[in-house]
């Protein structure tokens, strides 16, 4: 990126410059990063891109690569330590492409390729589309291998399309690298760590000076902890300030960031030898998972984590046991004035979660279970309750149990009510689908529900979002699949998919093409269920959904293919609406003729178009719909003329011919 500094939104979107994708680190924030406002056309989503650069520090060799991916056809492909910022580097190469009038303003698209996952739709680059190829996470060698021969495919295709192409090889790999790889191949360093902490802070507007951060401490972890690392500090810092707990200097702030990142998982440590009984760890458990949350909500959170890990009641009364404020102080649990409890140290709650999923394995299935019903609590929020989704998932994908959330998804969208759409199974698959990890996991998981057998409305309607806000943004063609296959279900949820997937489609030219294509492919091969596929291929086909300009050469595809089926009331409001287009903008009477032509001149199909032309026109004929209706009459007349002469001429042929000789 250049490096003028910009400020921008400081809301956290998650740890940036630290080779990972979209990946969500939560301080205290809500439900602001699930919403998404509508569907752009820029597949990496581009406020998350600019919000990527305002934080990014270009690390050695970026210039080089800049230079080599500028030709278009170009493909580079980076190699780089773990922890370096890689990924976030070959975002920013291809994002700055588009900067100064370049493909982002021309609507070009950007978007990311799967690394090991067969695309579901062909790959069709056009010319200044910008692509990311991440094979950072593969080690193994057959793997890899089936990914460098898809690579040469897409490489071949990106030079033909005069498209850009980045590539974040896997480290450890290079034994395996084709040497058709190395003129293609820039080697990137690390950037330096404390500018990396510098940019975070003052794109958080945090007041301080380069004396500040001398520290041998901070000295220690700029040279030495990945990238995303460094952002949690700077995260961590901002929390500290925001907080008003840890004084009110940014020294006081950074010790506390420096303390939190290197020394809590000792702590806690130390503090699990000392806590032996389960209403005790609990406890310390509860208020980590539901941390601000009022008490009440925690307490009863805590029973109920008891019960499922089966730990029997206190012969006693409550009245004769330890009240719960003693115990919330035994542990150093702070009970605020708004009756919400905290950790008294900085991310401490974060260190208890990674403990005790990291080291009681055995009670994880129970976990699931727990917050699968505490996540409802009468008393929460729906911050409390997107917090408590977040820190279930990020703790289940680290230790590689994304099974886990997705059966909560489930568990929750199964038991959603009426027509809602329940925010924390889509608030789960969000986080899921972002994971640099298990995004393509879930990606896959979310095709085999919907190829599979009966699905709930409540989970229609939660991977119908996950689609539309999430999916739609990042990887385009794969949400307009698993649309496809939700919509042509049975059910008022299935009709929404639909929805869903004709605003996807109707938002961008490639994807509106595609879709026409494979609605087409659908109703001529499967004849016996088409009507569903045909529904939806002529709502597609509709004046309000076609872009602008109209692609002229699809339409006419997509209307032969409605046009030969038998007449039905789906051809009405298709043929009306053109109709009335037509008779607001001229430059629309292109599809009187193109309809007409689309019936390939079938006499029932012009019968039923004249019928359609004559009820629009109406008995008092408005002289702007007359117009129309006798253009549109017109076309018709020449299409039954041309099919008659036609005709004849294929009838009198033989004839001809016979007597010439």
């Amino acid at each position: 990126m250049t490096e003028q500094d910009r400020v921008t939104v400081n809301d956290p979107r998650g740890p940036v410059n630290s080779g990972v994708g979209h990946q969500y680190v939560f301080y205290g924030v809500g439900t602001d990063w699930m919403i998404r406002r509508g569907v752009e056309s820029l597949r990496i989503v581009r406020e998350d891109r600019v919000r990527l650069a305002d934080r990014f520090v270009r690390p050695v060799g970026y210039r080089v690569a800049a230079d080599h991916l500028e030709k278009p056809g170009s493909v580079v492909l980076l190699e780089a330590p773990p922890g370096s910022g890689r990924r976030a580097a070959a975002i920013m190469l291809l994002h700055g492409l588009g900067e100064d009038g370049g493909a982002d303003d021309e609507g070009g698209r950007f978007d990311e390729l799967p690394a090991t996952e067969k695309e579901e739709l062909p790959f069709a680059p056009g010319e200044g589309d910008r692509y990311l190829l991440d094979l950072s996470g593969i080690a193994d060698e057959e793997a890899y291998a089936t990914a460098q021969r898809r690579l040469a495919v897409h490489r071949s295709q990106v030079q033909d399309a005069g498209a850009h192409m980045v590539v974040v090889l896997p480290s450890g790999m290079e034994h395996a690298h084709s040497p058709d790889l190395e003129p293609h191949t820039v080697t990137l360093g690390r950037p330096r760590g404390v500018a990396v902490v510098t940019r975070h802070l003052r794109m958080d507007r945090m007041a301080f000076s380069s004396a500040d951060l001398v520290s041998a401490d901070l000295q220690h972890l700029c040279d030495r902890s990945p990238m995303r690392e460094l952002a949690r500090l700077a995260g961590l810092v901002r929390a500290a300030r925001d907080s008003g707990r840890f004084g009110t200097d940014f020294a006081g702030w950074l010790d506390q960031a420096i303390h939190a990142l290197t020394d809590r998982a000792d702590e806690v440590g130390r503090q699990m030898a000392t806590v032996r009984t389960a209403p005790e760890r609990a406890l310390l458990l509860a208020t980590a998972v539901f941390e601000e949350a009022r008490a009440d909500a925690v307490y009863e959170a805590w029973h109920g984590l008891m019960r499922t890990v089966g730990h029997e009641e206190e012969a006693t009364t409550e009245l004769a046991r330890t009240d719960f404020g003693e115990r919330l102080a035994a542990l150093g649990i702070e009970r605020g004035p708004d009756s919400r409890l905290r950790f008294e140290r900085l991310a401490y709650a974060d260190a208890v979660r990674t403990y005790f999923w990291a080291n009681f394995p055995g009670v994880r299935d129970d976990l699931r279970s727990w917050i699968g019903q505490a996540a409802g609590l009468r008393g929460l929020t729906t911050d409390d309750q997107v917090n408590v989704v977040v820190r279930f998932g990020e703790r289940s994908l680290a230790v590689g149990r994304p099974d886990h959330l997705f059966d909560v998804v489930v568990h929750w969208a199964d038991r959603a009510t009426g027509a809602s759409c329940d925010p924390r199974a889509v608030a789960a698959l969000e986080l899921g689908l972002s994971h640099e990890g298990f995004g393509g996991w879930f990606r896959n998981r979310m095709y085999k529900c919907v190829t599979s057998g009966p699905l709930s409305d409540g989970l229609v309607r939660v991977l119908t979002a996950a689609c539309l806000q999430s999916l739609g943004a990042t990887h385009p063609d794969q949400a307009m699949v698993r649309l496809h296959y939700l919509a042509v279900r049975e059910g008022l949820a299935a009709r929404e998919a639909g929805k869903a997937l004709l605003d996807l489609a109707g938002g961008d030219r490639r994807l509106y093409r595609l879709l026409i294509d494979r609605l087409r492919h659908r109703t001529h091969q499967e004849p016996r269920r088409a009507e569903p596929h045909l529904r939806l291929l002529t709502g597609l086909l509709t004046s309000d959904r076609a872009p602008n300009p109209p692609p002229w050469p699809d339409l006419f595809q997509g209307w032969g293919t409605v046009f030969s089926q038998p007449p039905t009331e789906l051809w009405n409001p298709l043929v009306s609406g053109w109709l009335n287009a037509a008779a607001r903008d001229g430059t629309r009477e292109m599809a009187l003729s193109v309809m007409v032509e689309a019936t390939h001149g079938r006499t029932a199909a012009l019968h039923r178009l004249y019928t359609i032309a004559c009820a629009w026109a109406g008995p008092a004929r408005h002289p702007t719909r007359a117009a129309v209706a006798a253009l549109f009459w017109q076309h018709i007349d020449h299409a039954q003329y041309a099919r008659t002469e036609s005709t004849e001429r294929a009838g009198a042929g033989p004839r001809i011919t016979e007597e010439e000789r």
